[in-house]
């Protein structure tokens, strides 16, 4: 379920960010995503910032620990974090404020090949090894008929696996990636895979998505079976999320899911 953005910061939230980052002047909430109590353009005397934070008892206040953890990992693909509290009941992330929007999936935008781009750098960034990350075998063992289809999944990339285009900030021609409570270990393919499905629900064709994909130097390795095998986890995946879930992606992205294994030769399975 989405959890309820707050219109405004606490007097307590406040306190916590002037603690670290001194006197803000202007505050203003960010309205796009769902998975934050707090999103705020923050502006302090000398700098901007952006704060992001859920209540330490919220059930996904564990994604933003995760968050901290791995931002020192990832500086050459994602937007710097300043500090991370843990105080009087609240979880705060505030990272550098990247003047840019989010990115644009659409055929033809040119926000797909700087997509494309910073996927390929991640590739250069090891998983932290002080971080027990989850696997992608762990994370779809709940969508596959047969287990043996689980290795396919397998791998020591890092990988962050959530392609919205609301976790991609493009600003003069580079994308940045944010949002990594979901950061997974697998086989360095299914990260453009699990994109290519955001291509198709915005516009693309299966064959032009994975004409996409196929830019990335791990999809020229990624087996056929394997392919096949994500395929059909996805559909079911988004099957599940569809059936519980409000956002007006969900839909879209159950039709893209089907549409992909479709594509892929497949009789997607209910």
């Amino acid at each position: 379920m989405p959890t309820q953005r707050l219109p405004e910061l606490p007097d307590t939230v406040l306190r916590l960010i002037e603690k670290v980052s001194g006197r803000v002047v202007d505050v203003k909430t960010i309205n796009a995503g769902l998975n934050s109590t707090i999103a705020a353009r923050v502006h302090t005397l000398d700098r901007t910032l952006f704060v992001k934070g859920l209540p330490l008892d919220h059930p996904r206040v564990w994604t933003q620990q995760r968050e901290a953890q791995i931002a020192p990992c990832v500086r050459s693909v994602a937007p710097q974090l300043l500090w991370h509290i843990e105080e009087e009941g609240w979880s705060l992330l505030g990272f550098e404020y990247v003047e840019g929007g989010h990115a644009d999936f659409t055929p033809d935008s040119p926000d797909v090949p700087a997509v494309m781009a910073s996927m390929i750098r991640l590739t250069d960034v090891p998983p932290p090894a002080a971080l027990e990350l989850k696997d992608m075998p762990h994370r779809l063992r709940a969508y596959v008929d047969d287990p043996a289809d689980l290795a396919w999944f397998a791998g020591s990339s890092l990988l962050h696996t959530e392609w919205n285009p609301h976790n991609l900030l493009v600003s003069d021609g580079n994308a940045l990636l944010v949002d990594w409570g979901w950061a997974s270990t697998g086989a360095a393919w299914i990260d453009p895979a699990l994109w290519l499905l955001w291509l198709i629900a915005h516009g693309h064709t299966p064959a032009q998505a994975e004409n996409a994909a196929a830019a990335h130097p791990a999809w020229r390795s990624a087996p056929r079976a394997g392919l096949d095998a994500l395929a059909r986890v996805q559909h079911r995946l988004w099957n599940s999320i569809a059936a519980e879930s409000t956002d007006d992606w969900a839909k879209p992205m159950q039709h893209a899911a089907h549409t992909w294994a479709t594509h892929r030769g497949k009789d997607p399975l209910n």
